[in-house]
């Protein structure tokens, strides 16, 4: 069985900044890749999806609308991620899981011994997804590495 790392990110975003640095760490390691994607939608974004949807519906954008109001779950974006490991030789894998990102991280590496280290993308650290706390507690629980990638923010003056 060949070792993998696991890569948490979560869904809401369009494309990960993080995905790179992964594909990277585990070409260099000689490694697969398993993608954890979280899933973690409130009722009140779901609410503001369904109010955008009848705008888009009013202005006659009947497939924007349709796709918000059933949920698009960005299904094109993790294929993507998928298609890109593959086409650069990392052995890949996809997983899903619903509600808080740790609780998702901990099923994870019960379900698999294969995993050496746990790769945490900007949008899992950003905006206090995660807090200080939460993470010290993961680092402790998991009994594996974990790396947090960070974005820089330009900052202009």
């Amino acid at each position: 069985m060949k070792k993998q790392l696991l890569f948490v990110t979560c869904q809401n975003e369009s494309r990960d900044d993080g995905l790179d640095y992964a594909i990277d760490l585990a070409n260099t390691l000689q490694k697969g890749l398993t993608i954890l994607v979280v899933k973690a939608r409130k009722l009140g974004q779901r609410f503001e999806d369904l109010m955008s949807a009848v705008a888009f519906a009013e202005e006659n954008e009947h497939e924007t609308a349709r796709q918000l109001a059933a949920g698009h779950d960005g299904a094109v974006t993790t294929t993507g991620m998928i298609e890109q490991c593959r086409s650069l030789g990392i052995d890949a894998g996809l997983e899903t899981a619903q509600g808080d990102v740790l609780p998702a991280i901990s099923n994870a590496l019960k379900g698999s011994r294969a995993v050496d280290m746990v790769i945490l993308s900007p949008s899992v650290t950003r905006d206090g997804s995660v807090s200080a706390k939460e993470l010290q507690r993961l680092v402790r629980t998991v009994s594996r590495p974990v790396v947090t990638i960070a974005r820089n923010q330009l900052q202009t003056a």
